[in-house]
């Protein structure tokens, strides 16, 4: 069958970069394999038991070139994976063949791998993470002055900066950087505990040396690049870890999602946009469109990612005492995928903010449109310090702007509230002085002081920690 007649996932095809699909590919999977058993003989070796440097060499040579087909044969007459592949390395190593496996059960190369994976797979992300609060940091401070028209409920409010509006974005991937370290940092092996998790297999090879059996763990952690293993298991790790794992990517697809829509939406106040090529197709009917296709493909990967979240959470409450066999499958299928729909999004993320395109023009017409309202409490404040009455006022002040906003949305004309409150003598202001009033700076509070505080005091130190992280560019596979 070829690849025209055969499934294959847009998730090892289109979204996700190679270094993530490599993560997640066989040769990953059963290269680590190769390197937990090294790491297991080499343990029990220096713990006494009688395994030659021969032995660990002959192991060594081999183990990078699997041969794959030998082990499929085998698959198919044992219907094990584990023990095929055990099977195949003995055939490249007839000297060690005996003591390849000694005293493991599957899960310690199975969920030792797992575990191995998902921390690189960590890694990989955290270190795009950073690119994509590097990309926003930059622009944050090159607009972090520029006034806004802020919306609550997607309606006018009270004028924002366009690089405090991308603080809100960054604050919210610094908390799950904050989450994706946490989780990192406490990542482990599972070691090799045996059956149900008493190491009985260990104790028995060790001869009842129970300080021999407890160093184990830790010489396998150590050549496998841990700092421990988990103090207690079943035959397999708390599966806990799984969903702790996967909320972790849950919480990058939120704020991206997020990041998603506000893109989409200034977008279509053609106040910022998403890069787009110059061959770019927006649409098939309507070819003058420019439609943002990344962002819509973010928040598309988004909704697969946090929907993804409930797979481990009901694996790990449904397991029965030391083990069972139904998280597997499940296992294969919901931790890489969730993984590498979350590359993708940060794929997109980073390609997005290293080059959004900012319309400054088309920003002040819309913020001055609205200006008039906004500048009514200052204008008010104005008027009582030259004798106005403040509730009198207040009231004139609702008259004029629902007149003004019923003209605007009902007639389709200029907004007009200063000619109605210059022609109102309460007020007793010219239309020069309350034009005077209209600096769209005045109106933006602290939010250049704040943006400027928070990429100093929050987001440039992260930054700094991490250059050796930096300098990766997001690509758009189709």
């Amino acid at each position: 069958m070829n690849n025209t007649q055969n499934y294959t996932s847009s998730l090892s095809e289109r979204y996700p970069s190679k270094e993530m699909k490599y993560l997640f590919s066989p040769e990953m999977k059963f290269r680590t394999w190769r390197k937990l058993w090294i790491a297991l003989a080499e343990s029990e070796k220096e713990l006494g038991l009688p395994i030659t440097d021969e032995q660990i060499a002959e192991l060594k040579a081999a183990a990078d070139d699997i041969n794959y087909e030998a082990a499929k044969e085998r698959e198919k007459v044992v219907r094990h994976d584990v023990m095929s592949h055990v099977y195949a390395y003995g055939l490249q190593c007839p000297n060690a063949k005996g003591i390849i496996h000694l005293g493991a059960t599957s899960c310690y190369v199975g969920d030792n791998t797992d575990l191995i994976i998902m921390t690189e797979a960590l890694r990989l992300i955290r270190k795009k993470l950073i690119n994509v609060i590097a990309n926003l940091a930059d622009f944050a401070d090159k607009y972090k002055t520029l006034p806004t028209l802020g919306f609550t409920h997607f309606q006018p409010a009270q004028p924002t900066t366009v690089g405090k509006r991308a603080t809100l974005w960054l604050h919210d991937l610094v908390l799950d950087l904050e989450d994706l370290d946490h989780v990192l940092d406490n990542m482990k092996l599972l070691g090799s505990k045996g059956t149900t998790g008493t190491q009985a297999s260990f104790l028995e090879l060790f001869d009842g040396d129970l300080d021999k059996v407890r160093k184990l763990d830790g010489l396998i952690a150590e050549k496998m690049g841990f700092d421990s293993c988990y103090p207690v298991s079943g035959q397999t790790y708390s599966r806990k870890v799984d969903s702790r794992v996967l909320n972790v990517l849950s919480g990058i697809a939120q704020s991206a999602h997020k990041f998603s829509n506000d893109i989409r939406l200034l977008q279509h106040l053609k106040e910022i946009e998403e890069p787009f090529e110059k061959n770019q197709i927006g649409s098939s009917a309507m070819a003058y469109k420019r439609n943002p296709m990344r962002s819509e493909r973010i928040a598309a990967l988004a909704n697969f990612v946090m929907a993804g979240t409930l797979n481990p959470a009901i694996t790990a409450s449904t397991q029965w005492f030391e083990r069972t066999l139904d998280d597997s499958a499940n296992k294969r299928l919901s931790i890489s995928e969730s993984f590498l729909a979350a590359d993708g999004i940060l794929e997109l993320y980073m390609n997005i903010t290293s080059g959004l395109v900012v319309y400054p023009k088309v920003i002040e017409a819309r913020l001055r449109s609205e200006l008039p309202f906004m500048a009514t409490e200052n204008i008010m404040m104005d008027a009582v310090k030259a004798g106005g009455d403040r509730q009198v006022l207040h009231e004139k002040i609702r008259q004029h702007s629902m007149a003004a906003g019923k003209r605007v949305k009902e007639e389709g004309a200029d907004n007009d509230l200063l000619d109605r409150i210059a022609a109102d003598p309460a007020f007793n202001m010219t239309k020069e002085q309350l034009q005077a009033l209209m600096k769209p700076e005045n109106f933006t509070g602290c939010a250049a002081s704040q943006t400027d505080d928070f990429l100093n005091n929050v987001v440039n130190p992260i930054i700094d920690a991490n250059r050796d992280s930096l300098g990766m560019h997001g690509e758009v596979t189709v």
